[in-house]
């Protein structure tokens, strides 16, 4: 059984190249990734549908936020976009090239330029190798070093980049804290001098007084080296301290995105205002609207037809909601501010 074939969306206005002022980084168009299932023995062949028909863009020093509930795809998506993972269908357009046909020997040369930061410092690091090992690796399978004194003087700079001395080169993993194995992530993704990272939700796993600190660090290299981030995570205070701009994703789709102020001060979707509803707030004397969401988030095996937040959402209506899938569009011409929903909170 082949996977469900796919769509012939149009894309936003704004998405194309010809819609940009100038030419997007990362441009990616209907993309999508289904996981085949079988449930038994002799059970019939099913698709979960992690990334369904996703389109979006990222500018060249800009941070994107991808925001959602855990199990909605971010992660999935961020992978299928750097090819981690092959996409179902769609394509991804990296500064100009469609990576997608790409054979491995000729994405390799395209690997120096696109990384990720994972999200569990502690499962990311091969614990039988040194820190120089590590960060050295994509240095000597890149050939950007001749010698391994080249080597070593250049894993030094990095690490001291990312605020660790030259004696972490020789120790272990297990030696560092969970802040300091992410910053030796952090080294490894910097090694190849790269344009485009995914920071894979690179805070969850930390204490909270370290990862202000993880931030101050991506934020402070993304200005010296002028990289563009994704930036997956499941924390909209986090988002909105690092974001240049939001996409909020909901069961494999992306349904709204616009700039990180104006979102936050004018969301129009009624999944992305119950997210910021969910905020907690630090003066107890000042209110928020409450926002409650009816049901459970429906299963990628089976997504309910036409909009896929109908089940949950209190504006859907019967006959319209349920029937067709609404198209993420500005809701003003020109605005940059993109909502997938028929009847949009104004």
């Amino acid at each position: 059984m082949r996977p469900p074939a796919a769509r012939k969306l149009p894309l936003p206005k704004g998405d194309s190249v010809q819609g940009l002022r100038v030419r997007p980084l990362v441009r990616v168009e209907n993309l999508a990734k289904f996981f085949p299932v079988r449930q038994g023995l002799f059970g019939k062949l099913r698709f979960l549908r992690a990334v369904d028909g996703v389109t979006l863009h990222l500018l060249r020093g800009e941070t994107l936020g991808l925001v959602g509930e855990s199990g909605c795809g971010k992660s999935t998506l961020g992978r299928a976009i750097l090819r981690l993972i092959e996409p179902t269908y769609g394509r991804v357009v990296y500064d100009g090239q469609d990576i997608l046909p790409m054979k491995p020997h000729e994405l390799r040369a395209l690997r120096r330029r696109m990384q990720i930061i994972f999200q569990d410092p502690y499962a990311s690091l091969n614990p039988k190798v040194t820190v120089r090992g590590i960060v050295g690796e994509a240095l000597r399978i890149h050939k950007l070093v001749q010698s391994p004194s080249e080597e070593e003087k250049e894993v030094a700079l990095l690490l001291e980049k990312v605020g660790l001395g030259h004696d972490a080169m020789g120790r272990y993993p297990h030696e560092f804290s969970g802040g300091q194995r992410q910053r030796i992530g952090i080294a490894r993704a910097l090694a190849v001098r790269p344009e485009f990272i995914v920071c894979d939700e690179p805070i969850s796993a930390l204490d909270v007084s370290i990862q202000a600190q993880i931030l101050n660090l991506v934020q402070d290299l993304q200005d010296d080296l002028g990289l563009a981030l994704l930036f997956i995570s499941h924390d909209l205070r986090v988002v909105e301290y690092i974001s240049h701009r939001v996409a909020v994703m909901y069961l494999g789709k992306i349904v709204e995105t616009a700039k990180t102020g104006e979102l936050f001060d004018k969301r129009y979707h009624p999944y992305t205002r119950a997210l910021l509803a969910a905020i907690p707030v630090p003066d107890p004397g000042r209110r928020r609207l409450r926002v409650v969401l009816e049901g459970e988030v429906p299963s990628p095996l089976d997504p309910p037809p036409g909009c896929a937040f109908h089940p949950r959402c209190p504006r859907a209506q019967k006959g319209k909601c349920d029937k067709e899938t609404p198209e993420l569009a500005e809701l003003l011409p020109g605005s940059n501010h993109r909502v997938a929903c028929f009847f949009p909170e104004t």
